[in-house]
């Protein structure tokens, strides 16, 4: 009778190493695309669960809100790092560097700023300050509003010019 394992230990070797190997992660030029989505969801998920708080009038759910905030803000602080890091290894013209890497970096350092302000005014007020609760919900909205612009010149580098990829460069910016 034939060992069933022998045959399977091959295949299992095969899923064990395919499950613990991040091909991907080894052709990244920088650690900047690991780090860089997780404030964005924090920041965001911050800024809809105190939207809901302050809707229904249950400042307790500001507590998670609070922690996802410290946490969008500490993740902004490694992405940024990460990002200026990486400016010069990016491979992308002059031009898309002067049209969107610059307007990227300014966005999101703004966004990150506001997130701290933001961050130490609900500390403050925990769970959900009630001293200046319109102009609070406001600033997260208008952190939420730079934050997404810069995200979306992030994404126009990575996707409309193969910024941190490996197609031929450079690819000129176009309007």
């Amino acid at each position: 009778m034939e060992n069933p394992f022998s045959t399977a230990c091959p295949t299992l070797a095969t899923a064990m190493r395919d499950l613990i190997a991040f091909p991907g992660v080894a052709v990244l030029q920088n650690l900047h695309p690991l780090v860089v989505h997780f404030p964005i969801a924090f920041l965001t998920a911050a800024m809809l669960l105190y939207w809901a708080a302050w809707i229904t009038r249950r400042d307790d759910w500001g507590w998670p809100a609070l922690w996802m905030l410290a946490g969008g803000a500490l993740g902004g602080l490694l992405a940024i790092v990460t990002g200026l890091r990486a400016r010069d290894s990016v491979m992308v013209a002059q031009s898309v560097r002067d049209q969107l890497l610059l307007r990227h970096e300014h966005a999101m350092i703004v966004a990150w700023a506001l997130s701290l302000v933001a961050l130490t005014w609900a500390w403050r007020g925990r769970p959900l300050p009630r001293s200046g609760r319109v102009s609070f919900m406001l600033l997260l909205l208008i952190m939420m509003l730079i934050l997404a612009k810069g995200a979306d010149y992030g994404g126009w580098m990575v996707f409309g010019y193969n910024a941190g990829g490996s197609l031929p460069q450079p690819i000129e910016f176009a309007q």
